[in-house]
């Protein structure tokens, strides 16, 4: 307190001299006073107040507790006269006990003769209900039954109220009521079946079906009614509850269930296409179901009951069972896809649940999927499989096919445009294109997977084909009387080259959505060019090999004194070429472009070969000509097979080595012999030597000046388009001490 009052004391001086801090405030001490007095007398004015009220409430707390302990004193007075009353009362209670029983035994008494008639006429009564339930009359039947069973339970449950365990009266009771039992199972199963057979039952007969669901909740009402009163007195009728309404819906669901199974009668054995079937009339079974429940069945059922929706999942998950069990079966690659196919588009599409009829009633995308993703996925795993397994059989079968037709002594068909051609691509194509448009109908994925396998099967093939085809040459070579017609089935091998590609870009427009190459483009372009190139190269050996016997006359005494070699290769080429014309383009103009080459090319080797030397001026000037002569023989040939392309060049080479066998004048070799180098560059120094040794009349020394000359001016190479002398070899070189001409 003294703390306190120090503290007040040193606050009040340090305001006091905060006021007084200079000398003019000294004239306002009196203001100053006046105004602290009057801010204390309102603090304490306000202290009194908070006291008084203070008091004032505890003054009302003493009241209310006073009052409190008079009121607890009233209460325990008042027990104490109840407890009194009590005890004064517990004898007559006991005298009461009588009356109870009395009560007890008339309310049984009343209840017996409420149910007195019923009683006596049970045996009669279970003998009616029981034709009506075989005569198909359920209303009444039902009607009955209750009546019955409302005894017997009333029975029951008075004798339960007077003396719960007295099992001998409750049997008595329950076996007088015995057959009551039995009549509610007979009816029960005349309920089940007609529920059983509700498809047909409801466009028959609907009222049947609306009895059925009106005795069912009859029932369920009474079976709640008893359960309520179970929950109070502990007792429940024999037989409580029935559960009949759980009870339908069981059975519904196995008719469902019974009706989607019923419809599989078709087997593999019987029909190779089962799956297609089984699939068409489960599909027609569920639509016309569905559209019997939305325009008949709801109407026979409550509205709580949401019937369409309750047997749209009953059918949606019995055919997902049905299709999950026909999933882990050993299916072929057909049946998967048959199956995937309905799965995934036919079931929800307007042909199936997606019926105009039932989207009204139903969002189908709120449906699980038929099978899970992973099943689907295993299926299609197992079809990619089994058609790589297929294909490869299928294109190995189709090759040896056509193989078969290499061999025959008619010619191959040809095409609207005269080209020949076998069956070999239609086939392998068609094949291809039913395959993809079946992957086609299970989604867009898929289908370029089958596509990409097509591609890498169809490489793998045209790596066989190539090998046959080189294979049919080397037995022909081994007669070349045989097969008749190798030359014509040769074309059409090179013909169905040019059509697989254009089948294969084909496809993959129609069905490859991407423009971006696949993995196997490459490869199977570059199969099909070296396919189409070794049958071009066959032929062409067959060519030449018919062209060997004039070849080696060529450059010869005898093609010197006079024969007709060139005439007789010229007039063989052409008549080749006239079967050859049925060969597509480009293979074709790339096949006369190297016979063309071909035939200049072993006119030169002949001359490079020495088979003569010129004598004197005479032969070199008859030779030269005759060489002249037939360069433009086989220039007027190759343009004509060319349709007047440019193919002179090559010709040209033939006439630019008769001008150095022409010239007179020795000493003028050397420009020749530059020209020719000028004219072809790829021509060597042995190409050279040749020459001037088959001309015959060039000394060493002017060969040895010619070399040395050329080779000091050597030409420059610039890898021309279509070399002459690049593969031109010479047998034996006549001056092995000629320096090269290219180091």
């Amino acid at each position: 307190m003294e703390e306190t009052n120090r503290e007040a004391v040193a606050t009040a001086v340090q305001r006091v001299a905060g006021m007084l801090q200079r000398s003019d405030q000294l004239d306002k001490v009196e203001q100053y006073r006046r105004r602290e007095a009057r801010k204390k007398a309102s603090v304490e004015a306000r202290l009194k107040a908070a006291i008084q009220s203070q008091l004032d409430g505890v003054r009302t707390g003493l009241s209310q507790l006073h009052n409190a302990l008079g009121d607890v004193k009233d209460i325990q007075n008042s027990l104490a006269d109840v407890s009194k009353d009590w005890r004064q009362s517990i004898n007559t209670i006991e005298n009461l006990k009588d009356v109870k029983d009395a009560v007890v035994q008339h309310s049984q008494l009343a209840s017996a003769v409420e149910n007195l008639k019923n009683i006596f006429s049970v045996p009669e009564i279970v003998a009616d209900t029981q034709v009506l339930i075989e005569q198909a009359e359920l209303l009444e039947a039902h009607r009955k039954l209750m009546d019955l069973e409302c005894s017997r339970d009333d029975l029951m449950y008075e004798q339960y109220r007077m003396d719960s365990k007295n099992t001998h009266d409750m049997n008595l009771i329950r076996n007088y009521f015995g057959e009551v039992q039995g009549l509610s199972d007979d009816l029960a199963k005349q309920l089940w079946m007609v529920l059983q057979r509700a498809m047909g039952t409801v466009r028959r007969d609907p009222t049947m079906l609306v009895s059925v669901v009106r005795i069912i909740e009859r029932e369920e009402k009474i079976d709640r009614r008893m359960l309520d009163r179970k929950k109070q007195t502990g007792f429940i009728p024999p037989g409580r509850p029935k559960s009949w309404k759980e009870k339908m819906f069981e059975v519904l669901e196995g008719t469902v269930t019974t009706r989607i199974e019923g419809s599989q009668s078709v087997t593999r054995e019987a029909d190779k296409m089962w799956m297609v079937r089984l699939l068409e009339i489960t599909r027609k079974y569920v639509l016309d179901d569905l559209i019997v429940v939305k325009n008949l069945m709801v109407q026979c059922f409550p509205p709580h009951y949401n019937t369409f929706d309750r047997f749209f999942k009953l059918y949606h998950n019995a055919v997902s069972m049905r299709v999950q069990e026909l999933a882990a079966e050993d299916l072929e690659a057909n049946e998967i896809v048959s199956l995937l196919t309905w799965v995934l588009n036919t079931y929800k599409s307007e042909e199936m649940m997606g019926h105009p009829e039932l989207l009204t009633e139903y969002d189908i995308n709120l449906m699980d999927p038929l099978l899970p993703q992973e099943v689907v996925d295993e299926l299609l795993s197992k079809y990619l499989q089994t058609f790589t397994s297929n294909i490869t059989g299928w294109l190995r079968k189709a090759l040896e096919t056509d193989k078969k037709d290499w061999f025959k002594e008619t010619e191959p068909e040809a095409d609207q445009d005269g080209y020949y051609q076998t069956t070999l691509p239609a086939i392998v194509f068609q094949m291809f294109e039913q395959n993809l448009q079946v992957a086609a109908q299970i989604n867009e994925t898929f289908k370029e997977q089958v596509l990409k396998l097509c591609l890498k099967q169809m490489n793998s093939f045209l790596v066989r084909y190539r090998e046959e085809a080189i294979a049919y040459k080397e037995d022909h070579l081994r007669d070349r009387q045989l097969p008749q017609c190798y030359v014509q089935y040769m074309i059409a091998i090179i013909n169905n080259c040019h059509t697989f590609k254009e089948s294969i870009n084909s496809l993959k427009k129609k069905y490859f959505k991407s423009t971006e190459p696949t993995q196997n483009d490459a490869a199977i372009e570059k199969t099909l060019n070296d396919v189409a190139k070794d049958g071009c190269q066959f032929l062409l050996d067959e060519v030449f090999l018919d062209l060997e016997h004039h070849l080696n006359e060529l450059l010869t005494r005898k093609w010197l004194t006079g024969t007709h070699a060139v005439d007789t290769i010229c007039v063989t080429v052409e008549d080749y070429f006239n079967d050859f014309a049925k060969i597509k383009k480009p293979f074709n103009t790339e096949m006369t472009s190297e016979a063309h080459r071909r035939v200049v090319v072993e006119y030169i080797k002949a001359v490079m070969q020495k088979r003569i030397t010129f004598k004197n001026a005479d032969e070199r000037r008859e030779g030269a000509d005759r060489m002249i002569k037939e360069a433009e023989q086989f220039k007027f040939l190759f343009r004509k097979l060319t349709a007047g392309e440019e193919t002179d060049r090559l010709c040209d080479a033939i006439a630019a080595i008769a001008e150095v066998f022409k010239l007179t004048d020795p000493t003028l070799l050397y420009l020749e012999v530059s020209t020719l180098v000028s004219k072809y560059p790829d021509i060597r120094e042995e190409h050279i030597v040749a020459l001037l040794a088959m001309r015959g009349d060039a000394s060493r020394d002017m060969k040895q000046m010619i070399m040395e000359t050329l080779n000091q001016n050597k030409p420059t190479y610039s890898g021309i388009t279509q070399p002459i002398f690049k593969d031109i070899t010479v047998p034996t070189v006549t001056m092995t001490s000629i320096p090269s001409l290219f180091k």
